[in-house]
């Protein structure tokens, strides 16, 4: 079942990429990218599943996307088109997701996004956002709080 939705979000990802339009990837930190949010410069998105969200809520700030989704490639691609003068970022629950998803961005040629590589609960990579103390949200307020029309034209 996994392989067959990764393979899902690969053929989304590669008709809607124009080649080369972003540049390279990066990684923060958890407070980086709180800092970051906080000042209006980055759009957070946590790519964990729903129950997850409720389980151990949602980085404030952060948009709640599914990454298993149909539509996430579309949702991924209209945030860093009608969003250029912001980074846009990936968290998910230890990064390791975050850095899945980072190498099919690479591979599809968006190079743009920016990894969390600590993700929510931490791990080898970095302490995490919830370990570190940073604020969250339940996943209510975080949909409450995320554009409504984030696929449109």
């Amino acid at each position: 079942m996994l392989t067959r939705r990764r393979f899902s979000l690969t053929l989304g990802l590669l008709t809607l990429i124009p080649a080369g339009a972003f540049a390279d990837s990066k990684t923060l930190t958890a407070e980086e990218a709180y800092a970051r949010v906080q000042s209006g410069e980055l759009i957070l998105i946590d790519v964990r599943t729903p129950q997850e969200w409720q389980d151990s809520g949602v980085a404030e700030g952060a948009w709640p996307l599914d990454m298993r989704e149909q539509d996430f490639g579309r949702w991924i691609m209209a945030t860093l088109k009608r969003n250029p003068n912001r980074d846009v970022a990936v968290i998910c629950r230890s990064g390791n997701r975050s850095g899945r998803l980072m190498e099919l961005f690479a591979q599809n040629g968006i190079n743009g996004v920016l990894d969390v590589t600590e993700g929510m609960l931490g791990g080898p990579r970095g302490k995490g956002w919830i370990p570190s103390g940073l604020p969250i949200v339940s996943a209510n307020e975080a949909y409450e709080a995320m554009p409504k029309d984030l696929t449109a034209n």
